[in-house]
């Protein structure tokens, strides 16, 4: 009898097994669907709206700034060369370089961005130069009626992520016989920190009066960078005034970077530069 119970026993567990196997996946599946189905789920991902940015280092962005404007400047002045000859004809490939400055409408995030940041960005840099001794108190507030500003992107050509974004800040050529005395010309501006990588700026004051080695080391400290070396091997001839002073500090690929601190006499007008 007890042999008996335990053969029924056996046979009603098969039974049950088979009949899991049978019904129990489809089950299950309609159980884990009204989970799923008609309810919003979050999760975290990698890589939203603005995918990875790869983030540069102050030396890096100088350099590719540097570039970019310095690439500019040759290219238009091989153009002009160029274009003097009827018997050379100007390729853009020829002229173009690895490096580019371009107008751009988006931020670093892909958004696009106000002009009225631009100035409000530039004010802010103004102010902190004259608080560093940079600049002097007496140089003007930028007034947004007064001048252009204008969104770019120094890129390489070769490794486009390789991208500093700048505000390019001119006093505005519509207002004729504009008053220059004591007022900002030109300016680039980082568009994502503010910093203010060069300036024009006419000012009260007389070459003598301006100390080169205390504005270099206040403005690499101001940007983040090493403190800058004299450049000993500066020629006099590279720019257009000889009152002036050049330094050095590390750029990218173990290159330099060439600032120069100059004035023009007469008109009295104080600038910082960088280049290759």
């Amino acid at each position: 009898m007890k042999r008996i119970i335990i053969s029924l026993f056996a046979l009603a567990f098969a039974g049950m097994v088979v009949f899991l196997s049978v019904w129990g996946p489809e089950e299950l599946s309609k159980y884990a669907d009204k989970a799923i189905i008609g309810v919003v789920h979050e999760e975290d991902a990698e890589g939203g709206s603005e995918g990875y940015r790869y983030l540069l280092s102050i030396n890096e962005k100088v350099y590719i700034l540097s570039k970019a404007l310095g690439s500019q400047q040759v290219q238009e002045s091989e153009l002009s060369a160029k274009t003097k000859n009827a018997t050379n004809v100007v390729e853009y490939q020829e002229l173009a370089g690895s490096y580019a400055f371009l107008e751009s409408q988006k931020d670093s995030g892909g958004n696009r961005i106000d002009e009225s940041e631009g100035y409000e960005a530039a004010n802010q840099g103004l102010k902190d130069l004259q608080e560093l001794g940079i600049l002097p108190e007496s140089v003007k507030e930028i007034k947004e009626g007064s001048y252009d500003v204008v969104l770019y992107s120094a890129i390489d050509v070769l490794e486009p992520r390789n991208k500093v974004l700048v505000w390019k800040l001119s006093l505005s050529t519509n207002q004729q016989n504009a008053d220059k005395k004591n007022r900002l010309l030109d300016a680039y501006i980082d568009a994502d920190t503010g910093k203010v990588y060069e300036f024009y700026a006419r000012t009260t004051q007389q070459w003598e009066d301006i100390d080169t080695d205390e504005i270099a080391r206040k403005w690499s400290e101001y940007m983040g960078l090493e403190k800058p070396t004299e450049y000993e091997n500066s020629n006099p001839l590279s720019e257009t005034t000889p009152y002036f002073k050049q330094y050095i500090f590390k750029g990218m690929e173990e290159s330099n970077i060439i600032m120069t601190i100059g004035f023009y006499e007469g008109i009295n007008e104080l600038y910082l530069k960088i280049s290759k």
